[in-house]
């Protein structure tokens, strides 16, 4: 019999390389991400938050993350939702949001789904629409762009829950993990001014080698002049010069118009995430 879940605040090294290798065995079996890459940083550098594990006969079965106090947000390893841990976690609080990656939503009396996002796909190459005249187009460079980006990526999400409010810390964590590569984060200048900036991302462990449009912003003083197309084609073009040949990204459902702008230059739909938020009864 499969032992009830127990949560922590910490992994000991051992229940780390645990969590790491279910986390592994997982995305080998599902042929995608087992959990989401701010939650796997968490457990690759053994940082605090409220980890549940289950055991079979020693065993790790299954893990899952809470992030949060007063409405945690949950996503359990594989992407799907398991009633025993709802209900334990839902005796800890009082409402939490449950990440699930293609999952069906299960009916439930105190379930409601909050957003959608949609994971995007592209064969490459995409036509490249050019570098408006007089606009300069150029690589992050370390040390010197973090705050100009950082004006420009949070103006443009100023209303977005994950990224409208990165700090230099945010940016200096994920720039200095082994996947961070300068050549595939490209800034775009005018005037002048930082007006957008496409930061891709290419999946050098994953069987396929695909490519992903990791961050993409344009400044909201210089929306409205077609480069988001622009910074999105040069981006594909990025990942296609280093030998990618399918590229992904992720997009909110309600956002109409980045969605049309995708699925102009090919993009296509092939999974639904939904935040779904749970209320003690």
């Amino acid at each position: 019999m499969t032992d009830s879940w127990q949560s922590s605040d910490s992994l000991t090294p051992e229940r780390r390389l645990e969590v790491l290798n279910l986390l592994n065995r997982t995305e080998s079996t599902l042929g995608r991400e087992a959990i989401d890459e701010g939650r796997r940083r968490i457990v690759v550098h053994g940082w605090r938050a409220e980890h549940w594990l289950q055991y079979h006969e020693g065993l790790l079965v299954n893990y899952a993350m809470a992030t949060g106090t007063a409405n945690a947000i949950l996503e359990m390893c594989g992407g799907g939702i398991d009633e025993d841990l709802l209900q334990s976690l839902l005796e800890h609080h009082e409402s939490l949001d449950w990440w699930t990656r293609g999952s069906t939503v299960p009916v439930h009396a105190q379930c409601k789904v909050m957003r959608t996002l949609q994971l995007m796909e592209v064969a490459l190459p995409v036509p490249v629409v050019d570098v408006p005249e007089g606009a300069t187009l150029h690589n992050f460079e370390p040390g010197r762009d973090e705050d100009a980006w950082l004006e420009q990526n949070n103006a443009a999400f100023a209303h977005h829950p994950e990224q409208g409010a990165w700090l230099r810390s945010d940016l200096e964590e994920r720039t200095s993990e082994p996947w961070f590569d300068p050549s595939g984060f490209l800034l775009l200048e005018i005037d002048g001014r930082l007006a957008a900036s496409c930061w891709t991302k290419v999946h050098e462990l994953h069987p396929d080698r695909f490519g992903e449009i990791y961050i993409i912003s344009v400044h909201p003083d210089f929306q409205g002049h077609n480069l988001g197309r622009v910074m999105v084609t040069q981006g594909l073009e990025v990942l296609r010069r280093k030998g990618v040949t399918m590229a992904m990204l992720f997009v909110d459902q309600s956002n109409v118009n980045a969605l049309a702008l995708y699925e102009s230059l090919g993009f296509k739909v092939v999974r639904d995430d939904r935040l779904v938020h749970f209320q003690r009864g």
